[in-house]
C-alpha cells in the first residue's frame, strides 16, 4: 500500500532528557527514551508504518526528515532492547558520482562512515556518542556495505535486528534484491530514497522494487512531497522552483 498524505505540517518535534553513557553498565543513562513528535502528516504515516509493516519505502524529497524518523524508531527499538542490533548501509555512490575508492582509509571507518553521517548524528543525538560508539565496537550497530550482504542472514528468532537503507535511489536493480533478500525473522527494514536525486540514470532498484513489492501486506510505501520538507523555508522554496512550482 502507499500513503500520501499532502498534508502540511501540525506539530514540533520535542525532545528532553539528554542521554548519556555510564561504561561500567554499558546501558545509557537516562530515564526516558526522548519521544518523537512528527512535524508532518507524512512523518506520521511514515512513523505508524515503521510500527506496522515489516518494509517500509519513504520516498520524496530532500529535508522531510525520512531518514531521522527511521533512525529515532530504530534507536528506540535499540534503547528498550526490542532488538539487539541496528544495519546501517546505502549504495556506494556520492552526490557527484564517486566511488568510495576516491576516499582514503579502511573500508568502513574511511570509505562508508562518511556516507552514513545523517544515520550516526542522529544516533549520538539520541543514544549518547559514548554509547553509539560502544554500539559500533561490540557489534549492536554495524555499517555495512551493499556489496558485503552476499550471504549473511539479518535476524532471527531470538535476535531482533532493524536494517536502515539510505539513498538507495542509485541502487541497481540486483542490489536492491541482494538487499531484500536479507531479511530474517524479527527483522524491518526502511528503505529510504529520492528518485529526483539519483546519481546513476539507468533504471533504479529503487522503483523496481516498489513496484514488485507494494501490493503485499507486510510492505509501506510513503511517499513525501515538498511540502514536507522541514528543514528549512528556503529549502522548501528551492525544491519547488526545481520542480517548477
Amino acid at each position: 500500500m502507499a500513503r500520501n498524505s499532502g498534508k502540511k505540517s501540525r506539530r514540533e518535534t520535542t525532545f528532553s532528557n539528554e542521554p548519556s553513557y555510564t561504561p561500567t553498565t554499558n546501558r545509557v543513562n537516562i530515564s526516558k527514551f526522548p519521544k518523537l513528535e512528527p512535524k508532518t502528516y507524512a512523518q506520521e504515516d511514515y512513523a505508524q508504518a515503521l510500527e506496522e509493516k515489516s518494509i517500509v519505502f519513504a520516498l520524496g524529497s530532500a529535508g522531510s526528515g525520512k531518514s531521522y524518523v527511521a533512525t529515532h524508531y530504530a534507536a528506540e527499538q535499540l534503547f528498550y532492547k526490542k532488538i539487539d542490533k541496528i544495519i546501517l548501509t546505502r549504495p556506494a555512490v556520492e552526490a557527484c558520482g564517486e566511488e568510495m575508492g576516491f576516499l582514503p582509509g579502511e573500508l568502513i571507518e574511511g570509505k562508508l562512515l562518511p556516507y552514513l553521517i545523517p544515520y550516526m548524528e542522529t544516533l549520538k543525538e539520541l543514544l549518547g556518542k559514548t554509547f553509539v560508539e560502544y554500539c559500533l565496537k561490540v557489534g549492536m550497530i554495524e555499517p555495512v556495505p551493499l556489496a558485503f550482504m552476499r550471504g549473511r542472514s539479518f535476524g532471527s528468532m531470538n535476535n531482533g535486528c532493524i536494517i536502515l537503507a539510505d539513498e538507495m535511489q542509485s541502487a541497481t536493480p540486483m542490489q536492491m534484491k541482494l538487499l531484500l533478500t536479507r531479511i530474517g525473522e524479527n527483522t524491518k527494514m526502511m528503505i529510504n530514497g529520492d528518485i529526483d536525486q539519483r546519481d546513476k540514470h539507468d533504471a533504479t532498484g529503487l522503483e523496481d522494487a516498489i513496484g514488485k513489492l507494494r501490493h503485499l501486506d507486510d510492505v509501506e510505501v510513503i511517499q513525501f512531497t515538498e511540502d514536507d520538507c522541514v528543514r528549512s523555508g528556503v529549502c522548501k522554496r528551492v525544491l519547488k522552483a526545481y520542480s517548477g512550482y
